[in-house]
């Protein structure tokens, strides 16, 4: 039961991050019904739900865990590191004017990726794996999708016989200030934060 409530969580809140590429048509046809503004908001607290069932069923998979693998203890280290990593991708997303967004193309869904896949790394129990796992395919799939949604509008606009719009320059200092604000996020997350928000210390055993 604890499991059904937790899949029904992710099916819930990755089903509303995924609308922009397994139904955009519908997601326009909403958008311009509803409005954005209302749309936007009637998707949060659809995310809202997914993620408090998500919480709850999570919560109680604890209660009666269920071993499928015993990881590695030096897989930990790599752990850590891919976790500052995808820090530091996400923050990307949002900081203009850096170099790894172009790098990336869409830094946030691979901070996703890096994210899922450290701790899949790290933890072996069912409901760990399940949650982990399932958003790791839908960050597989949702970069997918985006890189095949970048390609036709690129044909597109050659097609119209347009320029592609200029990107953005970009600057190191920009870049540096990323990784700075990314290591120092990640670094009271990996001592409090974890700990405070989840219940577990990471550092627990080092």
């Amino acid at each position: 039961m604890e499991l059904l409530i937790l899949v029904l969580g992710l099916a819930i809140f990755l089903g509303a991050h995924s609308l922009k590429f397994l139904a955009s048509g519908k997601r326009a046809g909403w958008i311009e019904t509803l409005g954005e503004r209302r749309f936007k908001g009637r998707l949060s607290l659809v995310s809202l739900l997914g993620l408090v069932l998500i919480g709850v069923g999570y919560a109680q998979a604890r209660l009666a865990p269920v071993v499928v693998w015993v990881p590695p203890p030096e897989l930990k280290h790599w752990t850590f590191l891919l976790v500052w990593l995808a820090f530091m991708f996400i923050l990307a997303a949002f900081f203009p004017g850096n170099e790894i967004k172009p790098k990336l193309h869409h830094p946030m869904i691979v901070g996703v990726k890096t994210w899922a896949i450290a701790h899949l790394m790290a933890n072996g129990l069912l409901h760990q794996m399940v949650l982990f796992g399932a958003f790791l395919i839908w960050a597989v799939l949702a970069f997918i999708f985006a890189r095949k949604r970048d390609r036709l509008a690129l044909q597109a606009l050659q097609e119209a016989g347009l320029q592609p719009e200029t990107p953005r320059p970009t600057a190191r200092s920009a870049t540096g200030l990323v990784v700075s604000i990314a290591t120092l996020v990640y670094l009271c997350f990996l001592v409090w934060g974890h700990q405070y928000l989840i219940g577990v210390n990471p550092l627990h055993g080092m």
